[in-house]
């Protein structure tokens, strides 16, 4: 967060692979997901609609998220959550099928990882959370924005240094 303006580095945004090895897409930004975002999500909403200035609100929240909000790893489940476009054709691929592979990548450091996939409730706390948190960053999300959740499966990972 501290590093090019709080925007994701190349190993946040893993490729998106099917299990037979297809790339699905070549990068998708996600987001950890926190035990109890209801905290982080209200802050998030605010800052959204406290101001009209997308800069302002940016800012804030950058240095809320620079701050103390990665400090405990504990906070947070292992999972990760993505936000997609309401009709993007992958979302309903990927939950369909149930399971895909993230690769993540940085410098020569990979790691690809197995993970079940779902769809995340409108009535999920972390939906909620995933959809603030990305609209401080694209203000321009639309409503309907579909959040799939990423389970791994740690067992089955691969890394290569």
């Amino acid at each position: 967060m501290r590093e090019q303006g709080g925007r994701p580095a190349q190993g946040m945004c893993p490729r998106v692979l099917m299990q037979s090895g297809e790339e699905r897409l070549p990068a998708l930004t996600v987001l950890l997901a926190r035990e109890a975002p209801e905290e982080s999500t209200a802050f998030f909403r605010f800052q959204v609609m406290k101001s009209p200035d997308p800069r302002e609100t940016y800012e804030k929240a950058l240095r809320f998220l620079q701050s103390e909000y990665y400090h405990d790893a504990a906070q947070f489940t292992d999972r990760l959550l993505a936000v997609l476009p309401p009709d993007a054709a992958l979302a309903g691929e990927l939950v369909e099928a149930g399971q895909c592979v993230l690769d993540f990548t940085q410098g020569r450091h990979s790691f690809r990882v197995p993970c079940k996939v779902k769809a995340v409730k409108e009535s999920n706390a972390n939906h909620d959370a995933a959809i603030w948190h990305n609209r401080v960053f694209n203000p321009s999300l639309p409503d309907g924005a579909r959040v799939i959740v990423f389970k791994p499966d740690w067992k089955s990972a691969e890394a290569n240094f």
